[in-house]
């Protein structure tokens, strides 16, 4: 397994096209914006080196026996669906951030049990492929970035109709030795700070979708692939100098990219789908199944800093034994309690798939996802009740170090003597940058549109929640016999 510093090192190395705010990026691991993100990654490799978190960051690998980290491991049972989701938390909780590796170790699971399915319907090789590709990645401790959202254009048009066939990424020439491919993905999440980069489709396909039914792995500086730093508020708070207080959560963050595929080549041994648009639907389901899991993780453990940070504000506040800041701080932990209950029961109740390794519980998978659009935005809005206005009117950290507005800011921005002026304006920062912020990225606006928006949530729920058969249980109970 890699060191953080080894990881580090190991992105100086990767020639990214990178673009943000109008201008290429010469060194994305030494950009202010950036660095934050990759440090909420390289905490998985701290983690991982720490014999306190041995047992919930690593594994055993199934393909090779050694130890592994976690993040890129194929899931055995369902107590290593369980530990994935306790370990999610402690992520969250230590970076107060998307830390971005989840979503290649739940691409890396669909596609596990998906490639199967397919060589045993048509005969193909694509599970060895795959197999291959991933002992490579478990071997190297490689951060992988799973593809989904395409741009989809007009959204009432299947891939196929659309008056711009790029709008969904495809296959647009096959060579004896790989395929070239030409499109973008959205939201791509953390990578910039990514090896490799696995692609898949974005929905159910039909037969005349045949060339958007692709699954394939690259290097993420792979000729032809341009990425566009995705721009979040207050981001440009981390190029002022000396910046500190303002961000809140100066060491850690989240960043997304569009991630354009430029007529890119990809080789046979890394193709795990080409044209099976029968399997499409199923990649796709599960790989949300398992990213929605995740959420009942990684947001609990932001969560526990956000009502963390709740707390400390009505501390300092002198308002901490309030009756109403006591009830909302319950509440607070209720919600978040309940998002982690939720990804905790569907792991407990995973099953085991004909390819071997386990899948969670689709339907609580995505009961708990549909508590994920919801508890966050309550636990949001009660901390920046218990917070104050003064969480969005603080005077700038420069005017905190201007000696003739300083000792106004000091003395009139004191709450309880418990604390400093600075802790109190470090804390209402803290919070601005969760719920408002650069955070918001991973917490507040994703929990309502990471895998998947609502909806999608809800059509899964309504195809697996098997009403049919509540029905039945309902005749018997009250003796109706048709």
């Amino acid at each position: 397994m890699m060191t953080r510093s080894e990881y580090i090192e190991s992105l100086r190395k990767l020639n990214l096209n990178v673009y943000m705010f109008g201008e290429k990026v010469a060194s994305p691991v030494d950009n202010p914006v950036i660095r934050p993100s990759l440090n909420s990654i390289a905490m998985s490799y701290e983690l991982a080196a720490d014999p306190e978190y041995s047992e919930l960051m690593t594994a055993t690998s199934n393909l090779t026996g050694e130890k592994i980290n976690r993040f890129t491991h194929i899931h055995q049972s369902a107590d290593d669906l369980i530990k994935k989701v306790k370990m999610q938390r402690l992520m969250g909780q230590r970076t107060a951030s998307c830390f971005q590796r989840c979503v290649g170790l739940d691409a890396a699971n669909a596609i596990y049990s998906t490639t199967f399915e397919i060589d045993r319907a048509k005969g193909t090789n694509y599970f060895e492929r795959f197999k291959k590709f991933w002992t490579r990645i478990q071997r190297e401790d490689l951060v992988v970035d799973g593809a989904m959202t395409d741009p989809k254009g007009d959204r009432s048009l299947p891939p196929s109709k659309q008056s711009d066939p790029d709008l969904f990424l495809h296959v647009v020439e096959r060579r004896p030795d790989g395929i070239v491919v030409r499109g973008a993905k959205f939201h791509q999440t953390g990578i910039i700070n990514s090896h490799e980069v696995i692609v898949m489709p974005t929905m159910s396909m039909k037969e005349a979708d045949r060339d958007y039914a692709v699954a394939f792995a690259v290097p993420t500086d792979t000729k032809g692939i341009t990425l566009i730093y995705g721009r979040q508020s207050c981001d440009t708070r981390k190029l002022e100098e000396g910046a500190d207080i303002d961000l809140g959560n100066k060491n850690f963050g989240g960043h997304e990219a569009m991630t354009i595929f430029d007529d890119v080549f990809v080789p046979n041994e890394r193709i795990f789908m080409d044209g099976e648009y029968e399997f499409s639907g199923m990649m796709v389901e599960r790989f949300a199944g398992y990213h929605r899991q995740s959420y009942g993780g990684c947001k609990v453990g932001v969560g526990d800093v956000l009502i963390g940070a709740a707390a400390l504000a009505a501390d300092y506040n002198g308002a901490a034994k309030a009756s109403h800041i006591k009830d909302k701080l319950i509440e607070m932990v209720h919600l978040n309690e309940t998002l982690y209950s939720s990804g905790i029961a569907c792991s407990c109740e995973g099953k085991k798939t004909a390819s071997g390794n386990y899948l969670i519980d689709l339907l609580l998978a995505n009961v708990c996802k549909q508590n994920v659009t919801r508890f966050p935005y309550e636990i949001t809005r009660l901390a920046e009740d218990i917070a104050g206005g003064m969480m969005v009117t603080l005077p700038s950290e420069r005017d905190y170090k201007n000696p003739v507005t300083r000792k106004y800011i000091e003395k009139y921005y004191r709450g309880s003597d418990i604390c400093s002026t600075e802790d109190r304006m470090r804390v209402m920062r803290l919070i601005e940058n969760m719920t408002l912020g650069a955070a918001a990225v991973g917490y507040r606006t994703e929990s309502m549109h990471g895998a998947g928006s609502p909806q999608a949530q809800r059509v899964m729920i309504a195809r697996q929640g098997n009403i049919e058969a509540k029905k039945e249980l309902a005749k018997k109970i009250a003796g109706i016999e048709k």
